[in-house]
């Protein structure tokens, strides 16, 4: 799985279609194991990042990652690596190094990352580099890894080195010509068809030509698959804890059996299918109902999250919003998409820095600064930290020339090549598969029952009312019929990368005027090494220093749930 986890079930009541939460991930994966024990194969666990930011579960503690450590442990992963979201500060990448490494207790891997140990200040791998093991029950002898991408955001605390040197260092070399390995997995922060994952998979059949290897990607937030060659392939499974990836691969060579007779074959068979996370799915693939199905360690964490949700208030309520707005299942702009709601409501009267208050502003903020959509109905401080999860504060620069400000959002959103090529978590992006059906289908949402959606590993039968929801309907390099449960196309929109709301101009009852001269352009703190590109390449000499805070630090998250606290009021 990959992408800003939200493990608690409370919070994804909104889209029961995946409203899984750790505790039943857990039962769900101590299940099949049982399955898979009784069936003499194996099953391994795998998480390739992003495991926190984007709930509140998270982000509403004090410190941070407060509960959500100990939740996260509860599952026995075989292999779990980095995401980016991880290393953006020097607090959250040193929980990972002090906490989340010992707890996976060598099962977590780091191949191209290293951080300044806290207590030493000498670099060191954030941990290990790579992991050999054989399976119980088949003695599949695996070679693993875990990549992240070359991501240069992080905090100055850690380095990521570039895969493609990583992969010519000599402790890489001598592990991948291992004679005695049946299967490379490769687990990563990585887009699968990337210059990253194609120099580790060239690197590998160097010398191995026809070992399989299994990679696992992440960073993109889609459900996706492709094939390297016929020995080689990659699945990537959604965002948010949507969706459980199932990879399926038989024929392996089995040079670690216990028989010790190792089975072999020429041709192992890969197969993919993305599970819906919630419980009907759960129930359909374990044969088992919602009395037989819960383990008691699955209901066990199900308590602790109800528990530290109570502990955090994160139901408690700011207001309570009057319809849906969206990210991208809203055109934009208009009435229902989430960015022009703050472009018109939020922003004009809450962007004001009181030393400044009487100046003309420009503000610009990208979309990809807000995670995921509003549903009608109550919300919440969990809502607040799903839909803004970052700690993003606002910064400007004053007495911009208007004629240049007004440019920015143009070269911003036309991403100039000659500029700067911005990170794929800028915008907020449409996620499917780049093959997917995206722009057909329905747009409004339905709710969820246990009859609301066909597994498509089961008929119709007569309980069942045959009633499609809204929700994946995944074309990747395999075709169409990786999705585990049928659903209707959602019609997806594409967004800007920036969106701008101008603030403190002339009326039109002042329009004499004409626009202003100067501005103060003020804009997210995430998006300032852009901005000033931007300004750069418009031929200004605007740098670092000629910027300042805005609004004493204060965050959109902050500016959200303030606006929502004065103006959603009433009952629900």
């Amino acid at each position: 799985m990959d992408g800003m986890l939200d493990i608690s079930k409370s919070t994804k009541l909104n889209t029961p279609s995946y409203a899984g939460d750790w505790g039943d991930y857990i039962s769900f994966a101590e299940r099949l194991r049982e399955k898979a024990d009784h069936e003499g194969v194996d099953l391994l666990l795998i998480d390739t990042g992003d495991r926190i930011e984007g709930n509140g579960l998270y982000d509403a503690s004090d410190p941070k990652g407060k509960y959500t450590q100990d939740i996260f442990k509860e599952q026995a992963m075989d292999v779990i690596c980095t995401g980016n979201h991880e290393l953006y500060h020097q607090a959250s990448s040193e929980n990972e190094y002090l906490h989340t490494v010992p707890n996976f207790h060598g099962n977590y891997l780091a191949s191209n990352l290293d951080i300044l140990d806290p207590e030493t200040a000498e670099r060191t791998p954030l941990a290990p580099r790579f992991r050999k093991f054989t399976t119980k029950s088949q003695g599949i002898r695996i070679l693993a890894f875990g990549f992240l991408f070359d991501f240069t955001g992080n905090a100055n605390n850690t380095f990521v080195e570039a895969v493609e040197k990583t992969v010519q260092q000599r402790w890489f070399l001598e592990a991948i010509h291992d004679r005695n390995v049946d299967l490379f997995l490769v687990a990563g922060h990585v887009l699968l068809d990337s210059p990253e994952y194609n120099a580790i998979f060239k690197a590998i059949r160097e010398v191995q030509w026809d070992t399989p290897i299994q990679f696992f990607g992440g960073h993109t937030h889609i459900r996706d698959y492709f094939r390297y060659d016929n020995k080689a392939y990659g699945l990537e499974s959604g965002r948010y804890m949507e969706t459980i990836g199932f990879m399926s691969i038989t024929g392996l060579s089995t040079g670690g059996s216990p028989t010790g007779y190792p089975s072999t074959s020429a041709a192992p068979r890969f197969s993919r299918r993305y599970i819906d996370n919630n419980l009907y799915s759960f129930h359909q693939h374990t044969s088992l109902n919602r009395t037989t199905f819960p383990t008691l360690h699955g209901q066990n964490v199900s308590i602790k999250i109800a528990s530290a949700r109570k502990t955090l208030d994160l139901d408690h309520r700011f207001g309570c919003a009057p319809q849906d707005l969206w990210t991208n299942r809203a055109p934009f702009p208009s009435e229902n998409s989430i960015f022009t709601w703050l472009q018109t409501h939020v922003f004009p009267p809450t962007i004001s820095d009181s030393v400044r208050k009487d100046v003309p502003r420009l503000l610009i903020v990208n979309t990809g600064g807000i995670r995921f959509d509003i549903f009608k109905g109550p919300f919440t401080i969990d809502t607040t930290y799903t839909v803004s999860p970052f700690t993003s504060g606002f910064r400007y620069i004053k007495d911009v020339p208007y004629p240049i400000a007004k440019e920015l959002i143009t070269i911003l959103n036309q991403e100039v090549p000659q500029i700067f090529d911005l990170p794929r978590d800028f915008a907020a992006k449409v996620p499917e598969s780049e093959q997917s059906h995206r722009f057909v289908g329905s747009d409004t949402p339905s709710s969820f029952d246990d009859q609301s959606q066909i597994p498509l590993s089961s008929s119709p039968s007569s309980n069942n009312k045959g009633i499609v929801t809204p929700g994946y309907t995944t074309t990747d390099a395999a075709g169409s019929d990786g999705d585990d449960t049928i659903h209707s196309p959602i019609k997806f929109y594409r967004v800007p990368n920036v969106f701008e709301t101008r603030i403190g101009f002339p009326t039109s009852a002042s329009k004499s005027q004409g626009d202003p001269e100067k501005v103060d352009l003020v804009y997210v703190d995430f998006i300032e090494r852009y901005v000033l590109l931007a300004l750069k390449f418009l031929g200004t000499g605007f740098e670092e220093g000629d910027t300042g805070m805005y609004m004493q630090g204060k965050s959109l998250t902050d500016v959200i749930s303030g606006w929502v606290e004065e103006n959603w009021t009433g009952d629900c």
